[in-house]
Order: structure tokens, then C-alpha cells, then sequence
């Protein structure tokens, strides 16, 4: 039986890049692993991904998609240059946990073990809170959409509890971890939704000491199926 594409697409990026795994070739793309377990399925690879790799890390992107010419398109210079931007000076490795945020209303995955790692620029982590506190969860569920999609992952700072009007947040909840926006009200804590088929939830009295202000949502990533 003949290779796929996806199989000789990924023989040559364990080649160029020297990885081993369908999960590093996940982290290499930065996608879900599920995404690529769906192309690996269906034998094809994204258009996206052979270009992606060539942008960022200067492999001919023709070379990838077909096996013509070399893996390598770039001059010495801008393959230093490509290097040095991905330096573990510039970036900071920030984990991905297995639970994931419930925007809806049921109960979610729970788990605090680190599933894998994505390199973000310090620069750039700086400016949205402290590098130290970020987690990476995924989204599960409707009540924030259009905003905020089921599969989307959020970036969450831990060290930004101070509820802000109109922010979104990761708040536990009994045994629900929940993305939602939050608002104070005299007596009372708000979470609302975006999505309007879902009402808001008014915590008052001893309720709000039982809600936990996780982190706040400062970025959130999506893939296009």
C-alpha cells in the first residue's frame, strides 16, 4: 500500500526538523494533536501547515508538500536569524493542562497534569500579565460563543484574580471549572455568558465565597477545521 500524503509529509518534517512523534510535529505546527490525528485519518495534510513551516522555520515549503528541491530555502543569515528568535532567552515554555474550562453547563475534565508545553515570547507574555502564572486550557462548550468556541484554548494569567468588569475569567465552581465574564454587584457576583440561550449565574450571600477566581482569560487560540 502506497504512503499518504500526510505519511510522506511527516516522514520529511522528522527529517527536517528530527522529531520522532505525531505530538511533536502537534507542538512543532502549534495545533491540537487531535488535528493532526484527523489529517493522519484522512491521509491529507492542511494547505496551511508546509507554509507555516516554511515561515517560521525556513524550510521550503514545495519541499515539504511534494519532496521536490531542497528542505532547506533560506540563506545562512535569515536560518541565524530564525534560530535566535528561538532562543530559550526570547521565549518562555507555558503548560497545557489536561482539564478543560466548561462554557456550558456541564461538568468538565478534570486533571492538573501538564500534557504537553508552547513556546510564547516573553516580550509579548510581559504585556498580557506575569509569564510565571499563564496556563493553557481548552474550551468546552457553547455559552460563550461567538466570542469564545467550543475547541478553543484560552490562555489563562493565574495572578490576575481581581475581578475587572466585562473581563472573562476560569472560575471554579463546586466541581465545575467555568469561563465566564464576571461583574460585581452590590451583594453579588455575576458570571454571564455571551451566549444568550444561557442566563447569567447571580451568586449572593455565602455562595460567593464558595466561587474561586482562577486566572484571567487573556488570549485565546483557535483552530480552523
Amino acid at each position: 500500500m502506497s504512503a499518504t500524503a500526510f505519511e510522506r509529509f511527516f516522514a520529511r518534517v522528522c527529517k527536517a526538523a528530527g522529531i520522532e512523534s505525531q505530538q511533536e510535529l502537534a507542538r512543532l505546527l502549534g495545533v491540537n494533536r487531535s488535528a493532526v490525528t484527523q489529517a493522519k485519518r484522512r491521509g491529507v495534510v492542511p494547505a496551511a501547515w508546509p507554509d507555516r513551516l516554511a515561515r517560521h522555520y525556513g524550510y521550503d515549503a514545495q519541499w515539504l508538500e511534494t519532496g521536490e528541491a531542497s528542505f532547506r530555502n533560506r540563506t545562512a543569515c535569515q536560518e541565524a536569524e530564525v534560530s535566535r528568535a528561538f532562543s530559550e532567552d526570547e521565549f518562555s515554555a507555558v503548560p497545557k493542562v489536561r482539564a478543560r474550562l466548561c462554557a456550558g453547563g456541564g461538568s468538565f475534565e478534570s486533571g492538573a497534569e501538564v500534557e504537553e508545553y508552547y513556546a510564547f515570547r516573553r516580550q509579548w507574555l510581559s504585556r498580557k500579565g506575569r509569564a510565571d502564572s499563564m496556563v493553557l486550557m481548552d474550551i468546552f462548550g457553547n455559552s460563550m460563543e461567538p466570542e469564545i468556541r467550543e475547541g478553543d484554548t484560552a490562555l489563562i494569567d493565574q495572578s490576575q484574580q481581581n475581578v475587572i468588569a466585562g473581563g472573562i475569567y476560569a472560575v471554579g465552581l463546586e466541581d465545575t471549572v467555568m469561563v465566564k465574564r464576571v461583574e460585581k454587584r452590590p451583594g453579588a457576583l455575576v458570571l454571564l455568558s455571551d451566549n444568550r440561550d444561557y442566563s447569567p449565574i447571580v451568586l449572593q450571600g455565602e455562595e460567593i465565597s464558595q466561587a474561586r477566581v482562577i486566572g484571567k482569560v487573556v488570549w485565546i487560540g483557535r483552530e480552523y477545521r
